[in-house]
């Protein structure tokens, strides 16, 4: 991260870290990108959850700016936002892939 960055920034990043801390919301996300927009009883019936905990967190997630929602009657369907979710998720996944390669590695010896 660069020196430069404002703490009021820092407490930005620090709140999206937060918002994606969860597994529930990054399950949500996963399926979202996975599959694309779907409604908050598609989603608790792929994640195998609660419609009140899906639509809780579909919440954190739109107030983050995360997820957007497009009403359609009486329903409403969600979709990621946020194309950066991509590369970060990717990023992490493939450190995390790295990693766990090289503790194999080490124990295989």
């Amino acid at each position: 991260m660069p020196d430069s960055l404002p703490p009021k920034l820092l407490e930005h990043v620090a709140e999206r870290f937060r918002v994606l801390g969860d597994v529930s919301r990054l399950s949500i996300i996963s399926a979202l990108i996975d599959v694309g927009e779907q409604n908050v009883g598609e989603l608790a019936e792929r994640l195998g959850a609660g419609q009140a905990n899906v639509s809780k967190h579909l919440k954190v997630l739109h107030d983050a700016g995360i997820v957007t929602r497009r009403p359609d009657g009486t329903a409403a369907y969600y979709s990621v936002t946020d194309p950066s979710l991509m590369t970060l998720c990717s990023t992490v996944c493939d450190r995390l892939r790295d990693q766990v390669r090289s503790e194999a590695q080490t124990f295989s010896v």
